[in-house]
């Protein structure tokens, strides 16, 4: 597998030709961007969500050049704070076309799940991303093997299938 930097990635974020799909399996991150917000959530300090603007603006670009955008959220109950923030940040970018999705983790018990999130570009790309045991962003690896690829595919629609819509999901 192939190493990828940030600058790439926000590339690949941003130019998919047909669908970015994402897995996420942890309950908790610490994504540099991500902290100082979750901060100021944890604090009850106002917080107008313009941080996210240039994310939804690309959603609304992908979504009205017919491109899919999905994540898939695999979550223990009750949720962990880092969950429940990030459920409370949700709304704008669902309502900028991202697909997000809950899947309560006692659901997905008898799937085969690859050992690190992933996002899937074009059904040809897998990126998985590397944490550390925090939480943090340790890196992230490409692979456009067949095999890599069917397996993320396979799982992706496996727990897209049990998840709950967005606007349809109560955190416990």
């Amino acid at each position: 597998m192939a190493s990828l930097d940030e600058a790439e990635f926000d590339r690949l974020l941003r130019t998919f030709e047909r669908s970015s799909d994402h897995l996420e399996t942890r309950d908790a991150y610490g994504t540099e961007v991500e902290i100082p917000y979750m901060a100021k959530w944890a604090a009850q300090e106002p917080d107008d969500l313009s941080w996210l603007d240039d994310w939804c603006s690309t959603l609304r670009n992908h979504v009205a050049a017919g491109k899919s955008v999905r994540r898939a959220r695999v979550i223990s109950e009750p949720l962990s704070d880092y969950q429940l923030w990030s459920f409370s940040i949700a709304r704008p970018m669902v309502d900028a076309g991202e697909d997000i999705r809950w899947t309560p983790r006692s659901l997905v018990s008898a799937l085969a799940l690859p050992g690190n999130d992933f996002y899937l570009f074009d059904d040809r790309l897998v990126v998985f991303l590397l944490y550390t045991g925090n939480g943090l962003n340790a890196g992230m690896e490409t692979s456009t093997d067949p095999a890599v690829v069917n397996l993320c595919r396979s799982a992706f629609d496996a727990v897209w299938k049990l998840a709950i819509p967005h606007r349809d999901y109560e955190p416990k």
